[in-house]
């Protein structure tokens, strides 16, 4: 499609279960940043079944979406990527938005694909960083197992790019805009949904955490992560870890915190004997807070940090604890 000649920025939310995910904020701050250097209007669109689908609009609406597209169907109930593409690829053709934004998870990631494909087009996976320089959109990503930083640009419209979950601030209330709801026309579908099975382990998702307490290779084998687990577990933390200890197979990759694992900006990091190597450094420094615990007064993630504590990890994170249990009660 290279006559596409399109303005204005369309977030794609993710919404499971009637519950709009955080990266659908994440995404609106984005398309406002892109929007403003552009001067062109920011649109959301979101998928699903029933009224859950009006209340999440809604919610877009008032977070700075001028226009909110509610798709309603009863196929849209359970993400299926097929359906979701065939009524995304029918707005994009009709509305004609210059860029296209999704979060680089699951839903996004399919979705983006698909789309790009439809219309011939670019996309920049997994960005962490979108700027405008000279009319142009350039999307930084990491490249080479976190090793360079690159800059990606498009030659022409449309643009996708999947956002990686925590790059961005999440959108305040605002404004509120204009919810459409879109009608629904899908061909006959290929493939069917089976089943939805949830993470049942109980713990909480690093990417969605307000607070986090992290481990590396100070803590020198598997079981030095059992006191990081019981001070996250008193601060209703997620458990995270460096690139290094999860490389070392002491705790599951869905930990990683870094430019190879995840990107996260929680009010409270802890970094339990992580020295701060740059990868790490680049995936938690949008942090409010951060606490660092190491023996070496001089490592990178000690002169990052808002409270720097000189000491032993297996000392101090159990005396922590016992405090906060103590002044519980």
């Amino acid at each position: 499609m290279n006559d596409y000649s399109g303005k204005g920025v369309l977030c794609v939310a993710e919404a499971r279960h009637g519950k709009l995910s955080s990266c659908a904020f994440e995404l609106l701050t984005a398309a406002k940043k892109i929007g403003a250097a552009r001067g062109e209007p920011v649109w959301a669109a979101v998928l699903g079944d029933g009224e859950s689908v009006k209340a999440a609009a809604a919610e877009l609406a008032s977070r700075g979406a001028e226009r909110v597209f509610a798709a309603k169907h009863a196929s849209l109930s359970e993400f299926l990527d097929e359906a979701y593409a065939a009524v995304l690829t029918g707005i994009v053709s009709k509305e004609k938005p210059r860029t296209v934004l999704l979060p680089a998870t699951v839903f996004g990631r399919s979705l983006a694909t698909r789309l790009a494909v439809a219309f011939k087009a670019g996309l920049a996976g997994d960005a962490i960083g979108l700027e405008v320089e000279g009319g142009k959109l350039v999307a930084t990503r990491s490249c080479y197992a976190g090793n360079v930083i690159a800059g990606v640009s498009f030659k022409r419209a449309p643009e996708f790019a999947t956002v990686r979950p925590m790059a961005f601030p999440r959108a305040e209330a605002g404004a509120a805009g204009k919810v459409e709801e879109w009608p629904v026309e899908l061909p006959a579908l290929k493939s069917e949904f089976v089943k939805f099975s949830a993470d049942d382990s109980g713990e909480v998702d690093v990417t969605a955490a307000d607070r986090i307490v992290s481990g590396g290779r100070g803590l020198g084998k598997p079981e030095g992560f059992e006191p990081l687990r019981r001070l996250a577990k008193l601060l209703g933390a997620a458990v995270g870890a460096s690139r290094a200890a999860v490389d070392s197979g002491w705790i599951p990759y869905k930990h990683q915190v870094g430019l190879t694992g995840r990107s996260v900006r929680p009010r409270l990091y802890m970094a339990c004997g992580i020295s701060g190597q740059i990868q790490h450094l680049a995936g938690m420094n949008g942090s409010d807070t951060i606490v660092a615990i190491n023996t070496d007064p001089d490592c990178p993630m000690m002169k990052l940090a808002t409270y720097a504590v000189q000491g032993d990890v297996f000392k101090i994170v159990p005396a922590l604890a016992a405090e906060i249990e103590k002044r519980r009660g």
